[in-house]
């Protein structure tokens, strides 16, 4: 298994090793899959070819690295303003989005699975306050995926870095701004010590789902029970790296506001609001492509308007009742 992720870093990498260890374990040593951290094999972003190629059997990243790939491999990963993890997992495995995403992957030879969601994110780490738009203007900001696009249309300029190039990207001034995706990681790489002011909400990253896609031939090799158990860790994978995310998020942030005294800000409605109408846009340009582009897009709109409707009177309305 090659990886986008430094070895073993907490959450995305050490959520490769978990799911690694499932499989191993679940599989009694029938299958036994070794990690590669991002570069020891193969560069971040370049696992997907590596793959597809044959030259790894399996890889751990997000589907919005592989959009000049495939634009609409976006929707599998996440959309700036769109669902949540709940939401995701709920289109993925009980509203067609995973019969879809197979059905886009199966042209590059890969079976993908959802193996992991980092929640909603962090807006990332910024050198200045965000008081306006025109604060966004000029802007150096690592940021992938659509969300990038979002920050190009509102005038800045996004950059796509592999995790472990953004300490020294940001410290440099070859960026002015990172995200990356919330306390727990943030804290790990340190940003704290090199950028002032950490942004929410995380407009641009609602629940990114981390995928596991395998060689579709080497998938096909295994016997039935083996081709279970790989999917079905995937699945443990997925739900463990959730709630490992919600559990380290809450000790990390107290740690960078009570014990490194960083500066959370709110982004202004003003900007919210612009950013909002873009990535609106944006996503919907992307059911243009050609006619996969267009089911995937309506599969995962039509999925978000009825779950909207849902949570705007549960989750919503709980979480209203709580404030506070």
């Amino acid at each position: 298994m090659v990886t986008t992720w430094p070895k073993n870093f907490p959450g995305l990498g050490t959520g490769a090793e978990f799911l690694a260890e499932q499989i191993n374990v679940m599989s009694g040593g029938r299958i036994h899959v070794e990690v590669y951290g991002a570069g020891e094999l193969v560069p971040a972003f370049e696992i997907f070819d590596a793959v597809a190629g044959g030259s790894a059997q399996m890889g751990h990243g997000s589907a919005y690295y592989w959009k000049g790939k495939y634009p609409a491999l976006q929707f599998f990963s996440t959309t700036p303003f769109g669902m949540t993890a709940m939401e995701m997992n709920s289109w993925l495995y009980h509203g067609g989005g995973m019969q879809l995403w197979q059905k886009a992957y199966e042209q590059f030879g890969l079976v993908p699975a959802a193996s992991g969601n980092t929640g909603v994110q962090m807006a990332g780490w910024f050198n200045k306050e965000v008081n306006s738009l025109e604060d966004l203007k000029g802007l150096k900001m690592r940021i992938p995926g659509l969300a990038g696009e979002v920050l190009k249309r509102a005038g800045g300029t996004p950059v796509n870095l592999p995790g472990g190039e953004l300490f020294t990207s940001l410290q440099s001034g070859t960026i002015d701004a990172t995200e990356w995706v919330g306390p727990y990681n943030d804290l790990a790489f340190g940003f704290h010590k090199i950028a002032r002011y950490y942004y929410y909400p995380g407009w641009h990253e609602p629940g990114t789902t981390l995928e596991c896609f395998i060689n579709k031939a080497a998938f096909e090799e295994l016997p039935e029970d083996l081709q279970s158990i790989v999917l079905n860790a995937c699945r443990v994978a997925n739900q463990d790296m959730l709630a490992e995310y919600i559990a380290r998020n809450n000790d990390a942030l107290e740690t960078l506001v009570n014990e490194h005294n960083v500066k959370l800000r709110e982004l202004p409605a003003e900007v919210i609001d612009t950013l909002g109408k873009l990535s609106e846009e944006v996503t919907v340009e992307l059911a243009s492509v050609d006619a996969l582009a267009r089911e995937i897009f309506d599969s995962y709109s039509n999925f978000f308007k009825k779950s909207r409707a849902w949570l705007n009177i549960s989750e919503r309305a709980y979480l209203n009742l709580r404030a506070g």
